[in-house]
């Protein structure tokens, strides 16, 4: 059915195929049906960071960036939800077009540009989302905090920490994103003094919600594909250091070699689907084996069951899917659930 489905939303422009999608799940979900669209997918729970998820397969951030969608994609049978990035203010991001499709490669380039409706607004869903009876969301939701292209990277931590204060009392866990290719600067945050000063400030402050509220939320990083061993190392020694929760591993990629030729191969921005399957498990193995006991949440290029397990096998705890969606649809996540059912029984490599 998805496929016949696809075949019609990719005749259409990206972005606004991503909006037809989301209404049309909305529809479904007010219908009743959403829940059967995700496939059978065994209940596997497991608890990782003082939380129970129902299994190990979560929605990436970026999907739905204001929570306005939430309770449709969590009926869609996925263990925890991440929405965002959300900043401080309401930004429009990047000028259109900033979305394409790269087909032959299960790939997908874009450069959003953090566009949100700002914190206000994405706390407002999300509350409204928890209390609307029946149909409310009730699994465990993440909340993917950014910084405002206007605020220079020296001043990034008071737009993390603004936007920290806003969503504790409304999410499960709290993500950091310092790797999104698509804010000038925002890369620069993953190393050196920039990296010390953020952790430091968000860890600090978090505890202070956490004491106030009588509420721990884990802390969690998500970082980027295109580092090199000594890379991967130093940003692990700093989470640690740092008391950080968990970390996500990875962001999208600017690595182009293997989309090479195709007419959008040079456009600019993250790219993310199958060719960044390889580089975010590479990761995911460098941090497991700097960080024995941190839970490592994997995404990037899990487009079947199997890049799922990959990724566990790697060493990651949790995984996230985004782009294999846009090409298999929600089918996929029943059999990723299903893929990693049990998973603890899995040799890590």
């Amino acid at each position: 059915m998805y496929s016949l489905a696809r075949s019609l939303l990719f005749r259409l422009d990206p972005e606004t195929a991503h909006s037809v999608t989301l209404s049309a799940l909305d529809m479904a979900h007010r219908l009743g049906i959403a829940r059967g669209l995700g496939g059978e997918a065994p209940q596997d729970p497991i608890t990782l960071m003082g939380l129970t998820f129902s299994n190990r397969v979560g929605l990436a951030a970026g999907l739905d960036k204001n929570a306005d969608h939430l309770e449709a994609l969590g009926a869609l049978g996925f263990g925890f939800v991440e929405v965002g990035t959300v900043t401080p203010k309401g930004q429009s991001g990047n000028p259109k077009p900033r979305l394409f499709r790269l087909p032959a490669h299960q790939a997908i380039i874009n450069r959003m540009g953090f566009n949100n409706a700002g914190v206000e607004h994405l706390v407002e869903r999300v509350k409204a989302a928890q209390q609307s009876g029946k149909s409310r969301y009730q699994g465990v939701l993440g909340i993917n905090i950014g910084k405002n292209l206007t605020t220079a990277v020296d001043d990034a931590l008071s737009d993390y920490l603004l936007c920290l204060d806003a969503v504790h009392a409304h999410a499960d866990y709290i993500t950091a994103n310092i790797s999104s290719p698509n804010t000038p600067g925002l890369r620069n945050l993953q190393f050196g003094d920039h990296l010390s000063e953020l952790l430091a400030g968000l860890r600090q402050r978090c505890d202070q919600l956490d004491a106030s509220r009588g509420k721990k939320v884990p802390l969690v990083i998500k970082i980027a594909p295109d580092m090199d061993s000594d890379e991967i190392l130093f940003v692990a020694r700093a989470l640690a250091d740092n008391g950080i929760d968990g970390v996500i591993a990875t962001n999208t990629t600017i690595e182009r070699t293997a989309v090479a030729g195709n007419v959008h191969a040079n456009e600019a921005g993250g790219l993310s689907g199958a060719p960044v399957r390889e580089s975010s498990t590479r990761v995911i193995r460098g941090l497991r084996d700097a960080l024995p006991q941190m839970p490592i949440i994997g995404v990037g290029g899990i487009t079947d069951g199997e890049s799922a397990r990959e990724k566990i096998t790697a060493g990651a705890d949790l995984v996230q899917l985004y782009s294999g969606l846009i090409y298999r649809g929600p089918s996929l996540v029943g059999e990723c659930v299903r893929a990693l059912d049990k998973a603890d029984t899995l040799i890590r490599v």
